[in-house]
C-alpha cells in the first residue's frame, strides 16, 4: 500500500469524507468516517498534509489534527470549487477529492488558523452584531404595531428611550389592555438588548486597550477600539498575505477586474471576503473623513490632506471606499511590520 502524503478533509457535522492520496497524487483510499472516529482515524495515519474548506468547525479541527503532528491547511471555498471534476456532480466524496488536489496546488492561498482566544473574541463581535440585528427587529416590530393604532414611534433606539414614557401614556389610552401588556415586553426586550450591547462593548474596548497590536491600529483616525479588537481578532498573521494590497483585496474593498489584450476594466468594489470587518472599515471611514473636513487646513497631516482631495476629485462615497482600502493596507503594516502609526507616514503605506 502506498504511504498517504496528502488527505482532503471534507467537514461536516456527523459524518466526514476523507480522500487520501499519495507523494504522485495517486488516490490511496477513500472513506466516510463518523464524528467520534475522526481524531482516531488520523492518529493512526502518518503525519501528512490535511487541506480542509473554511467552514463551521474547521479552526478546532485544525488545532486537533495539529496536536497530532499533521500539517493543516484550510482553504476558502471558492478556491476548492473549480478543482471538483464536476459541477452538477456535488457530492461528499467529490468534495473531498477537490480540497486533495487543491491542497497540492504551490500557488494556493491558504486562511490561518485561529487560536481559541482569537475565535472567542470573534464569537463576542458575531454575538453583538446579532444582538444590534434583534434590536433592530424588535423596534421595528414594535412601531409596526402601534401604526395599527394610529400612533408612530420614532426609528432611534435613544430617541424611542426618551419618549417611551409619553408613549406608553397613550398605549394605556388607545390600545387594550392583552396588547399593552405585549407592547411593553417588547420594550423591555429592546432595553435587555441594549444592556447585553453595552456590556460586549465595554468587554472589547477592555481588549483594544489591553492589546498592544490593538493599541497600534487604535491611533489611526477612524479606527476606533471596535474596529481595531476585531482586526486583531480576524488576523492570525499578517505575513500571510503578501503585501496590504493582498489584504485589503481579501477584504472586497478593492475594484473587481476584468481585463483582456492589455486592456485595463475595472468595476465596482467585490464585496468579497469579511463582510464584518469591511462594514467597520467603512464605517471607520465616516470618520476619518469627517474629521479632515473639519480640519483646519494648515493642520493638516498628509494622511487629511490626501482625504480631502481625493473627496474633492471624486465625490464623497467613493472616498469612503477609498479610505476604508488604506486603512485596511495601513493595519497591514503595523500588525506586519510591528510598527507604530506615524501620520505623516501613512500616504506611502
Amino acid at each position: 500500500m502506498e504511504k498517504i502524503t496528502t488527505v482532503g478533509l471534507d467537514l461536516a457535522k456527523q459524518v466526514f469524507q476523507l480522500h487520501c492520496a499519495d507523494e504522485r497524487g495517486h488516490v490511496v483510499a477513500r472513506r466516510a468516517i463518523r464524528r467520534e472516529r475522526l481524531l482516531d482515524s488520523f492518529a493512526q495515519l502518518p503525519r501528512c498534509l490535511v487541506g480542509m474548506e473554511a467552514c463551521s468547525g474547521a479552526h478546532h479541527w485544525a488545532r486537533e489534527l495539529s496536536k497530532l503532528g499533521h500539517e493543516v491547511r484550510i482553504m476558502a471555498a471558492g478556491f476548492v470549487r473549480p478543482f471538483r471534476k464536476s459541477v452538477s456532480a456535488k457530492n461528499d466524496a467529490n468534495d473531498a477529492e477537490a480540497i486533495c488536489t487543491a491542497v497540492r496546488q504551490a500557488n494556493m492561498r491558504f486562511v490561518s488558523v485561529k487560536t481559541i482566544e482569537q475565535q472567542a473574541w470573534l464569537s463576542l463581535h458575531r454575538i453583538r452584531q446579532g444582538y444590534m440585528e434583534e434590536r433592530t427587529a424588535t423596534i421595528n416590530r414594535l412601531r409596526g404595531l402601534l401604526a395599527e393604532f394610529g400612533m408612530v414611534v420614532p426609528q432611534s433606539p435613544e430617541v424611542l428611550k426618551r419618549a417611551w414614557p409619553a408613549i406608553s401614556a397613550a398605549v394605556e389610552q388607545a390600545v387594550p389592555g392583552n396588547l399593552q401588556r405585549c407592547l411593553n415586553d417588547l420594550h423591555r426586550h429592546i432595553s435587555t438588548l441594549e444592556q447585553n450591547i453595552q456590556t460586549i462593548d465595554h468587554e472589547l474596548a477592555q481588549h483594544a486597550k489591553n492589546n498592544q497590536a490593538a493599541r497600534r491600529l487604535a491611533a489611526i483616525t477612524g479606527i476606533g477600539p471596535l474596529t481595531a479588537s476585531a482586526a486583531v481578532a480576524s488576523i492570525s498573521n499578517a505575513r500571510d498575505y503578501r503585501n496590504g494590497r493582498q489584504f485589503a483585496a481579501s477584504l472586497g474593498i478593492v475594484p473587481r477586474q476584468y481585463s483582456s489584450g492589455g486592456k485595463r476594466r475595472l468595476g465596482g468594489i467585490t464585496h468579497r471576503g469579511d463582510a464584518y470587518l469591511r462594514t467597520l472599515l467603512i464605517q471607520g471611514a465616516r470618520s476619518a473623513l469627517q474629521s479632515a473636513l473639519r480640519r483646519a487646513p494648515t493642520k493638516h497631516d498628509r494622511l487629511s490632506a490626501w482625504i480631502v482631495q481625493l473627496a474633492q476629485r471624486v465625490g464623497y462615497h467613493k472616498t469612503l471606499v477609498a479610505i476604508a482600502n488604506k486603512h485596511a493596507r495601513i493595519i497591514w503594516v503595523l500588525l506586519a511590520h510591528g510598527q507604530s502609526f506615524q501620520r505623516n507616514a501613512a500616504i506611502a503605506a
